[in-house]
């Protein structure tokens, strides 16, 4: 059982894995393509601790296969960095590190002091559909990467994954 408002009282790193998961607004931008764009022009850039000078990271709508489109969440969850070896696993012990979350991530919120959005799940009754309606989540937004060539993917550079409403 989760204790009502934790995330007002607990840092992440005190929070327990139940709600520490129960942190996820479950919006689905995590499991976009995003890559760096450099000032450098033979810059191999890989994503490094943070972005350096002349470095933007820029998302775009192509999304794992592995992406519900309606759910917005992962059928493979429990599997996916074995199924996927590039799919980061966000904790309290890499989140320093983990620049590259959208900023509506609720994880990204709370670690910056911003508290939960007020479309969160667990300011909902645990539904999304005011995320949803925000326009917050990947919902009707993505295309699977099994669905298109990755030599394209400057074509798909989407602005919609920066939007946070509150």
């Amino acid at each position: 059982m989760l204790e009502n408002k934790f995330w007002e009282t607990k840092t992440l790193a005190q929070m327990n894995e139940q709600e520490w998961e129960a942190v996820c607004d479950g919006c689905g931008k995590c499991c976009l393509n995003k890559f760096i764009d450099s000032d450098e022009e033979d810059d191999e850039s890989d994503f490094a601790n943070e972005l350096r000078p002349g470095e933007e990271l820029l998302f775009t709508n192509i999304a794992c296969h592995y992406l519900d489109n309606k759910t917005c969440s992962c059928s493979a969850y429990d599997q996916r960095q074995k199924l996927v070896p590039s799919c980061v696993k966000l904790t309290k012990e890499n989140m320093e590190q983990v620049y590259y979350l959208p900023l509506s991530c609720s994880y990204r919120r709370l670690h910056e002091g911003r508290g939960l959005a007020s479309w969160h799940p667990l300011l909902n009754k645990g539904k999304k559909s005011k995320m949803h309606a925000a326009g917050i989540s990947v919902r009707n937004k993505i295309v699977k990467d099994s669905d298109v060539y990755m030599e394209d993917i400057e074509e798909h550079i989407a602005d919609w994954p920066n939007f946070d409403c509150d």
